[in-house]
């Protein structure tokens, strides 16, 4: 098959899915249609805001489908007119038979995993949260359960002890982009090989929601930490702080850890002029960036020179 043989729709929201565009742009593939997100209104003033794809896709000129039901009849017609051999999904939404059915070299998508681990919704999170030491990027052509079919490539990279999550990100947009651009490559040539993936228990990515973002005082000094680490910048981890008559809920941005003994009971909040530390059962857990209920993301620093702790002050 010739380059200019394939017909790609590319499928994808938000800034991940960018860099993966845009590379199949520069190598001169054809995009004959985008499908992404409707536009939805956010923040105080209920603004109307268009996916990071969409303003990328309208920039370059291409053809943007923004459905709000993939069954839909004439958005399915509309599709099906763009006659297009190939499709590729990059952080959008699980797509009904019909749809990814509907290529004839099929639809494959980009994980943020090295699947079959951490299949779900928040794989670079997950990978962090867990403490593991590398992660990847995998291709797989979609079947009718999540993230399961038949994988085409896979990328690996190791993950940094210190990485937050919005630093894996970006390495992983672009280890995905060139991942991407590899397996169309494959598919161009005919050389394209699978493996199924293994009939074996893993290690899942969870949606985030606010139970599991919620710090657990009482587990390991390193679980936490990387609990932390794994969920900045975003949606971030938070912990509820008991001061004298007040419970106030903080969000957690960085942390240091301090492997230290010390007879404190587990939670309770040491402050000084220059640190606030938290004591947990193998050391403490130092406060370095965090947002405090009606106040900006600030320093330890700058934050205690106008905010004094009660001295039973404890997280909870």
């Amino acid at each position: 098959m010739k380059k200019e043989d394939l017909r790609i729709v590319f499928m994808g929201t938000p800034e991940f899915a960018v860099p993966i565009l845009d590379k199949l742009i520069q190598n001169k593939y054809s995009i004959v249609g985008v499908v992404t997100a409707p536009d939805r209104p956010s923040g105080r003033g209920q603004k109307i805001n268009e996916s990071a794809v969409k303003v990328f896709s309208k920039s370059n000129g291409l053809t943007v489908l923004q459905p709000t039901n993939l069954k839909d009849d004439s958005f399915l017609s509309t599709l099906k007119a763009l006659n297009a051999n190939l499709q590729i999904v990059v952080a959008f939404r699980m797509l009904p038979k019909v749809v990814w059915q509907m290529p004839s070299l099929g639809t494959f998508n980009l994980h943020a995993s090295l699947l079959p681990d951490y299949r779900g919704a928040a794989p670079i999170n997950w990978a962090i949260i867990n403490g593991e030491k590398e992660t990847g990027v995998t291709t797989f052509f979609i079947d009718e359960k999540i993230d399961t079919g038949a994988v085409i490539l896979q990328s690996k990279v190791e993950i940094s002890p210190t990485e937050n999550a919005g630093e894996l990100h970006d390495k992983l947009m672009q280890l995905g982009a060139n991942l991407v651009l590899k397996t169309v490559q494959s598919i161009e040539t005919g050389a394209v090989k699978t493996f199924v993936q293994p009939l074996k228990e893993t290690k899942t990515a969870y949606k985030l929601n606010k139970d599991n973002c919620k710090v657990d005082w009482n587990t390991s000094m390193h679980s936490i930490y990387n609990q932390v680490r794994g969920l900045h910048p975003y949606p971030a981890a938070w912990g509820l702080l008991s001061n004298g008559d007040e419970l106030l809920n903080i969000k957690l941005y960085e942390v240091r850890k301090h492997s230290e003994a010390h007879k404190f009971e587990i939670g309770k909040l040491i402050s000084s002029r220059k640190a606030i530390k938290i004591a947990v059962k193998d050391g403490y857990i130092e406060l370095v960036n965090f947002k405090f209920p009606g106040k900006r993301q600030m320093d330890a620093v700058s934050f205690l020179n106008g905010f004094t702790f009660h001295e039973n002050a404890k997280m909870l």
